[in-house]
């Protein structure tokens, strides 16, 4: 028999502070997936479909009352998806711990809103649950506005725009200052490069917007017609599937995949074949794409050392191509990285502070291995 509560039981040592237990995972794997959605939709058991970890499933709402973790394998990569509480309208002001799980959303790469399909009329759900997430900063599917913005010291208000302004009104310009107006803001520079609204004005503004890929998942199609599975797939950022008839889970990967834009990078020792076994995982949202995030990715002192890199595959306008740091790659790239030379390296202006260091940190670790012996 289910417990007759209606509403999460509250953390004990309740206090608004910090996230009560479990809500505090560490961040592991190339990438971070928040299963968001109201209770009893399916995430827990599409959790342990997807993942090694097993996460109570019952018939009864709130049934997972913490954060449980777990890690989907998937092209060479570790994908750490989170299975939050159940949330409920008002979770934005606090409500059933809405808050703690919003807060965990905005760390992820990507959202996995995950809706009944069968109780989904005219995306009731999934207006709430966007509406409840931009309440607390989360922007789902947008990116940052094409606008420049900085404070000054005097000169007053300068604005520019390089786009005709159709979302500001009769006089964009008046509108802008007064915006800035009431926060308070009275020396600025403003250049707006796309057609922005005042809400994407006020989120440059306040600065702490957070911009998240989000795929729209519905489960239980399995109760659904043809004709209503076909209505709920030709949405924008939405698939459909049954976890509990194993539908379209490939597909829900590979979407997973495609949004959260991982990128595989393949190593070449010089003179020696690929290393097709271990790649080095970019991302653009972790960082980004180029060369120097490769070397970043393998070790620090590459980027001392570095010379150029031969890069065969799709980014490449031929095999072997001669490229520099700043050059952005493309997935299953294979790439050589050769170092400079002795002589080259000793004409680097911070060549004498790295054999500094360098033998300073040999010296120190010929000190700690004579005191581990004694």
């Amino acid at each position: 028999c289910p417990p007759p509560h209606t509403q999460p039981r509250p953390p004990r040592g309740g206090g608004g502070g910090g996230g009560g237990p479990g809500f505090d995972v560490a961040r592991t794997g190339h990438a971070r997936v928040a299963l968001i959605g109201f209770p009893s939709v399916g995430k827990s058991s599409l959790l342990s479909t997807l993942t090694d970890t097993s996460s109570e499933a019952a018939g009864y709402e709130f049934t997972t009352l913490t954060c449980i973790p777990g890690n989907l394998h998937y092209n060479d990569t570790k994908i750490q998806l989170l299975d939050l509480p159940g949330i409920i309208e008002g979770a934005a002001s606090g409500r059933g711990r809405g808050k703690e799980v919003i807060a965990v959303a905005r760390s992820a790469d990507l959202v996995l809103m995950v809706l009944d399909a069968v109780q989904e009329e005219n995306n009731q759900h999934r207006d709430i649950l966007t509406r409840e997430l931009e309440t607390m900063g989360i922007r789902l599917n947008q990116h940052p506005p094409d606008l420049y913005f900085r404070k000054k010291n005097g000169g007053g208000i300068k604005f520019n725009a390089t786009v005709p302004l159709t979302k500001l009104g009769d006089d964009p310009e008046r509108v802008v200052n007064r915006i800035l107006h009431e926060y308070r803001i009275h020396n600025a520079e403003v250049l707006m490069r796309e057609d922005c609204s005042t809400d994407e004005l006020i989120d440059v503004l306040e600065g702490n917007r957070r911009y998240v890929k989000c795929l729209y998942v519905y489960n239980k199609i399995d109760s659904l017609s043809i004709e209503e599975v076909d209505q709920l797939a030709r949405q924008d950022h939405s698939l459909v599937i049954s976890v509990h008839m194993a539908l379209n889970l490939e597909e829900l990967k590979r979407r997973m995949w495609e949004y959260l834009g991982l990128v595989r990078i393949y190593t070449k020792p010089k003179g020696k074949a690929p290393d097709l076994t271990e790649p080095v995982i970019l991302s653009k949202g972790r960082g980004g794409l180029t060369v120097r995030n490769v070397c970043d990715g393998i070790s620090r002192e590459l980027l001392n050392v570095f010379n150029y890199a031969l890069v065969w595959g799709r980014s490449a306008r031929h095999n072997a191509m001669r490229v520099g740091l700043q050059h952005v790659l493309s997935d299953e790239d294979v790439i050589t990285i050769v170092g400079k030379t002795v002589t080259q390296q000793r004409h680097d202006r911070d060549y004498s502070k790295r054999v500094e260091a360098h033998y300073k940190a040999m010296r120190q670790r010929n000190k700690n291995q004579k005191q581990s012996k004694k």
